[in-house]
């Protein structure tokens, strides 16, 4: 049986938490932050907990 590979991109982009809550960063925040407010910049600012399917499919792809 062949082994399972992680998935590079997801690696790179989310970390999974001691009890397993998985946790992205926002997008839009990269370039272009001349023309977004600051009140935009800053509520975009952290990391963004994701829960149900979207959790477990994220999980799946990196062999958690």
């Amino acid at each position: 049986m062949p082994k399972f590979k992680t998935h590079s991109g997801t690696k790179d982009r989310v970390k999974v938490s001691k009890n397993g809550k998985v946790r992205t960063g926002h997008p839009n925040m990269n370039h272009f932050l001349g023309k977004k407010s600051g009140s935009r910049k800053r509520s975009l600012t952290g990391l963004k907990t994701h829960n149900g399917v979207m959790a477990k499919n994220i999980k799946k792809t990196l062999g958690v």
